[in-house]
């Protein structure tokens, strides 16, 4: 609602005193009075009752200014509110703690108080902030006394630092176990007066107990992580678990970097994925509550994946790539598992999601895994393979994300396979790159046949790329075996007069081979489009006869030899002259007037 200060109110009734005359006299002038005088006193006193009621409701209604300031006043008013009441605040408490180390300081600097008096000082005012914030909050100043709150569990947390790292009262057993009795009070006393903000000091302290009470062993953070956990299971407060995670990391990798060898591989991988489990657990907490299905979980889960494989690869692959690849396939059946998981009275929606997210997560560390473990070749191999096996998972059941994932392992294979894979094999068509080549048109062959069996118009056009860059592919593997061929002849020669003689041959014979290899695979290609009717296939028939006679026009006539130009020309015009009579004779009863009989053909 919109707030009116009091000069507005002052305005409002005036303007109502000002019309319920201006009314009076309205009526008097018209002779209401009159009637009003033979009627009985009640009536009258029904005309004196009825005009204010719709006054003041519909009369301040219309001036527009008169709500515009109030708008504007508003917002400055939330904003000052906000700075005065939360900000204020926030500052205060870190000027009081402040203040009170410097105190503390100062009383150690001029030996006022002994060790053990000014630790018990520090408890004393602690606890007796913390139960003085209980008066303010019995009287509605809840943002006020969770700040003295603040104060006293800062003041606790510092008192017992200073008995373990200032004066060595306590040994630091003691003063972890008591800085985490305060951190499970703090916990204990948000979830009874429903204060996240609670929570977060209670998380805040308990990251920062490492760190006051550093002795350079492994400290139970798993504990405050299940903590963390136990409490969103109960409360909403999802941002404790984003806390909870980046404390997590910057202790680790603090510790990592400060103690790690390898000698403590095997400890430290146990934590790793202690930390692990229980953030990969998180997300299906956050189903449960409202307004779950926000981008939250999906991001915690990614994160998680992804920090958790990074800590693992740096320290497994100083021991063995091997194992590392082991390890990426079983975590990427551990996401297979947590795909399958499905929380009780969880969002359709963002169950949904995270369960793609889970299922990206395993195709991607598969994946992954490949490379790790796969060399040279090989690796573009199994992404093949791993594109055919996700195909046809995704045509069992029926998921188009799969599809989506077995296509992109596709596109990675064959650019692999272009850029890194063209390496020279002695043996001649029966080589590693040939076996390359031929698995990929394989699984091309596969997303084809696949996708023409599909109804939608965006899976034939994915089917009919498939189909495409199968014939390139297959052009080239052909192409660099004769270039392998040749180049091998090359280098046998031996030094003489007639090796730039020899070497020429070569190079003429190698040139007149790429335009016989393309011209037969054009007429192949023409043969299964009338085989199969298929105008499709014929048209890719078309374009590479087409290229064929441009390089024989174009490179031959002036590069071949006679012999070889007469070849040629005459296996290419041959070859055309049969195509047009194919055509001529209407083979495949083409109704070439009809303009619409070009889509059906196609099709």
């Amino acid at each position: 609602m919109v707030e009116i200060s009091q000069s507005d109110f002052d305005l409002l009734v005036q303007q109502i005193r000002e019309l319920t005359a201006r009314v009076h006299r309205l009526e008097s002038a018209l002779g209401t009075s009159q009637a009003a005088a033979k009627a009985p006193r009640q009536e009258t006193v029904t005309r004196v009752v009825e005009p204010p009621p719709p006054v003041p409701p519909t009369r301040p209604a219309p001036p527009p200014p008169a709500f515009v300031a109030p708008s504007t006043a508003t917002e400055h008013s939330d904003l000052e509110t906000r700075i005065g009441s939360h900000w204020l605040n926030r500052i205060g408490i870190a000027a009081v703690l402040i203040g009170v180390s410097y105190f503390l300081k100062y009383a150690f600097d001029s030996g006022w108080i002994g060790p053990t008096g000014r630790v018990a000082i520090g408890l004393i005012a602690g606890i007796a902030v913390m139960l003085w914030s209980e008066r303010f909050r019995s009287r509605g100043y809840r943002v006020f006394s969770y700040s003295l709150k603040a104060v006293g569990i800062g003041v606790l947390y510092l008192s017992f630092w200073a008995a373990f790292q200032v004066y060595h009262l306590i040994q630091s057993g003691p003063a972890f176990a008591c800085m985490l009795l305060i951190t499970a009070s703090t916990c204990a006393l948000a979830l009874s007066q429903d204060a996240e903000i609670l929570a977060v000091f209670a998380i805040s302290g308990g990251f920062s107990t490492p760190v006051l009470v550093s002795t350079g062993v492994n400290h139970e953070v798993a504990l405050l992580d299940l903590g963390i956990l136990t409490l969103v299971a109960f409360k909403p407060w999802r941002r404790l678990l984003w806390l909870g995670f980046t404390g997590t990391l910057i202790l680790y990798v603090a510790w990592d970097a400060e103690y790690y060898t390898r000698s403590e591989l095997q400890p430290t991988l146990i934590f790793a994925t202690l930390f692990f489990i229980i953030f990969a657990m998180a997300p299906l907490l956050m189903l449960r509550q409202e307004h779950g299905a926000g981008m939250m979980p999906l991001a915690l889960a990614f994160v998680n994946a992804a920090t958790y494989f990074a800590q693992a690869y740096l320290m497994i692959t100083e021991i063995s790539n091997t194992a590392m690849a082991w390890f990426a396939l079983a975590l990427a059946a551990v996401y297979l598992a947590l795909n399958r998981m499905r929380p009780r009275n969880a969002d359709e929606a963002a169950e949904s999601n995270l369960r793609l997210m889970h299922l990206a997560l395993a195709v991607g560390l598969i994946t992954v895994a490949i490379p790790i473990r796969l060399e040279a070749h090989w690796i573009t191999i199994g992404w093949f393979v791993e594109a055919a096996v996700l195909l046809w998972l995704g045509d069992r059941i029926k998921s188009d994300l799969l599809n989506v994932f077995a296509l992109t392992a596709l596109m990675l294979g064959v650019a692999r396979l272009l850029l890194y894979d063209n390496f020279v094999n002695p043996p001649l068509i029966f080589n590693m790159r040939m076996l390359v080549y031929a698995v990929a048109i394989c699984v091309l062959g596969l997303v084809a046949y696949h996708a023409l069996r599909r109804n939608d118009d965006l899976t034939k056009n994915v089917g009919a790329v498939a189909a495409v860059a199968l014939n390139i592919l297959a052009l080239t593997a052909l192409s660099l075996e004769i270039r392998d061929y040749y180049s091998q002849q090359m280098t046998t020669f031996r030094p003489g007069s007639s090796v730039i003689a020899n070497w020429t041959d070569l190079r003429i014979a190698r040139d007149f081979s790429y335009s016989a290899l393309w011209m037969g695979y054009g007429a192949m290609l023409m043969a299964i489009g009338f085989w199969r009717k298929s105008a499709f296939v014929r048209w890719q028939a078309l374009i590479l006869i087409a290229l064929t006679t441009v390089k024989v026009f174009a490179y031959d006539t002036s590069e071949l030899e006679r012999i070889y130009r007469i070849l040629s020309f005459i296996v290419l015009g041959a070859l055309l002259l049969a195509i047009s009579f194919a055509y001529q004779r209407n083979w495949l009863k083409l109704p070439s007037r009809k303009p619409s009989s070009s889509a059906g053909d196609v099709a």
